[in-house]
């Protein structure tokens, strides 16, 4: 089984991440997988989807979010390791995989 990739948009603000969410999952045939609002309103939106409409979406949402506020960063990891999963996919708190 392929593994899928993982697209990561960091903004800095609520309107910000939800515009690039919106944009990345209508630019692209990918999975909103789950959002993360951190201190000083660091937001990070990540999405999944095969590496071609990972990086699309990526590049649309980080377009979107520099029209509405600030984006921090954008990125693209095309095949994650299984171990970083648990990490970056389930909520704070939750029980880890195993």
């Amino acid at each position: 089984m392929a593994r899928e990739a993982l697209g990561l948009i960091e903004t800095r603000g609520f309107l910000s991440a939800v515009e690039a969410a919106d944009a990345m999952c209508k630019a692209a045939r990918v999975r909103l997988t789950r959002y993360e609002v951190v201190t000083d309103a660091l937001v990070t939106v990540v999405v999944r989807g095969t590496v071609a409409e990972v990086e699309a979406a990526v590049a649309a949402g980080a377009r979107a979010a520099q029209g509405v506020g600030e984006l921090l960063r954008g990125h693209v990891i095309p095949a994650p390791d299984p171990e970083i999963e648990p990490a970056v996919l389930e909520p704070p708190g939750a029980d880890p995989i195993l």
